[in-house]
């Protein structure tokens, strides 16, 4: 089949789903009044439909499938070469400049491609046959240019017990029934970036487990609307305002990220759909694999993003007539410098991939951590920087509704003028999209998902502590001074 469009995309998540939004069941989401909050979040999904269909992207947006010989969108890709690990990272930069916010297709990417390798050392080591059922699961995914989550984040009640050790075993999605033709789960999964607009979705385990809990060792395809999954929105700072009447105070009307709370209600997997089934020794490679591709993805993804809140404040400075300013500009050169470091760290990772036995690429372990360790921190200060030098006003501007008011309108126009030659309405919308990017919706996946997605700050510490390979940089001293 070719590549959908952002139309026949659109058209094909209008299905029946178990959605709750502020306390009430949405039926046909896509006509409900709520819809406005959902929206943004579907536009960048099509977007990256749309860029697809563009013969100047077509190099970073799609790739040649090894599994179907056919033109795939290269978030379906399994890598077949450190090439192709450069252009993931490419293609998330580009997709960041278009968006300004998260696009919602690197989880099930990143899960797909750990996917492919683990299983099929699941089979080499027990005689299974995951590594089939998976290719044959991702065919019809590229085939139809279907979007997946990957769903990994258990609600882990007490965070001090092991899965096993729980009051309620649920708190962590476990196998509760087994039979000849599949399985039944139970559990939730949160944080779910994209769920609602996915049409499947990979499941995995959230840590690497030990023997007594092969119940919680799972991993399966399923589609997002399956019977017995439920829902519920994710509350986002400034969400009601897409409510309102008028755009501006959204900040970016046009493209959102969307988080899911979903909840597993004995939900059942087909046989033909699970991909680990207790296999524990195996739950630690897939969960760090995944890790380490979605740690590599955040060298693209919040560069782009990046890119646009630089844009945005160098903007604001000529707006506010300050650009020529020295250390206004030297903390523009700073961003600048902060944001094309996290590029570096994507490329390099990337740069220095291998090849596993399953035939598919991986980028470099301790450089995706590295990688993800800096943005845990470089974006804060990219934005910090960024309210520097945009002022208090993001934070403090009225309304929309009264910057257009017949009453106070003018007056209010009045006194957000700058120069002459700029338009108080394109500093309103600016400021506000600053705000947005910042502090508002946006600063959800630009900030606070650069602290904790794929791991908060500690999980790659401890990854950087055990590739860091420190017994050979002592021995590299002693060679050098003659110690034994």
């Amino acid at each position: 089949m070719p590549l959908k469009t952002p139309e026949e995309y659109l058209e094909s998540i209008k299905r029946e789903v178990t959605l709750y939004m502020f306390g009430e069941k949405i039926k046909e989401f896509w006509k409900h009044p709520y819809f406005k909050i959902i929206e943004p979040s579907i536009n960048t999904v099509r977007k990256i439909y749309e860029l697809a269909q563009m013969d100047e992207y077509k190099h970073l947006m799609t790739a040649t499938s090894h599994l179907t010989g056919g033109t795939v969108n290269r978030f379906t890709h399994i890598h077949q070469s450190v090439e192709d690990l450069i252009l993931k990272i490419k293609m998330q930069r580009l997709v960041g400049q278009q968006t300004a916010c998260c696009f919602q297709r690197c989880v099930g990417f990143d899960a797909a491609n750990a996917l492919y390798s683990v299983t099929w050392e699941i089979d080499k080591k027990c005689g299974t046959n995951y590594h089939e059922r998976f290719k044959n699961y991702w065919i019809g995914v590229q085939k139809e240019d279907l979007m997946v989550a990957g769903t990994m984040t258990d609600t882990k009640g007490d965070r001090s017990k092991r899965p096993n050790q729980q009051s309620d075993p649920d708190q962590y999605l476990r196998v509760v029934e087994e039979g000849e033709d599949g399985i039944i789960v139970r559990g939730a999964k949160i944080h779910q970036t994209g769920f609602l607009n996915s049409h499947k979705a990979i499941i995995m385990p959230t840590l690497s487990l030990r023997p007594g809990e092969e119940d919680y060792a799972v991993s399966f395809g399923i589609d997002t609307n399956e019977k017995g999954i439920t829902m519920v929105y994710g509350r986002q700072t400034c969400d009601t305002r897409k409510m309102e009447e008028g755009k501006y105070d959204i900040g970016n009307w046009k493209y959102g990220g969307q988080e899911i709370f979903v909840i597993f209600d004995d939900v059942f997997v087909p046989v033909d759909q699970i991909f680990m089934k207790g296999e524990i020794k195996f739950s630690g490679d897939l969960v760090n694999r995944f890790a380490g591709f979605h740690r590599q993805s955040y060298g693209g993804c919040k560069v782009g993003v990046g890119d646009v809140l630089i844009g945005a404040t160098a903007l604001i400075a000529q707006y506010n007539g300050v650009e020529r300013v020295s250390h206004l500009r030297d903390k523009i050169v700073e961003m600048l410098h902060l944001n094309e470091t996290l590029y570096c760290c994507g490329i390099a990772c990337s740069s220095l991939g291998f090849q596993r036995e399953a035939g598919n690429y991986e980028m470099d372990m301790l450089l995706a951590n590295i990688c993800k360790q800096n943005v845990t921190r470089f974006p804060y200060e990219i934005g910090r920087l960024a309210e520097d030098v945009a002022g208090g006003i993001i934070c403090t501007m009225p309304s929309q509704a009264d910057f257009d008011s017949k009453e106070v309108g003018a007056l209010v126009k009045k006194y957000l003028s700058t120069c002459d030659d700029v338009p108080v309405e394109a500093r309103y919308k600016l400021l506000r999209f600053i705000e947005n990017l910042s502090m508002g919706v946006a600063s959800l996946s630009y900030k606070t998902e650069s602290l904790h997605g794929a791991g908060s700050p500690q999980a790659q510490r401890i990854m950087i502590s055990r590739q860091g390979n420190l017994e050979e940089k002592i021995l590299l001293v002693k060679e050098i001074l003659d110690i034994d």
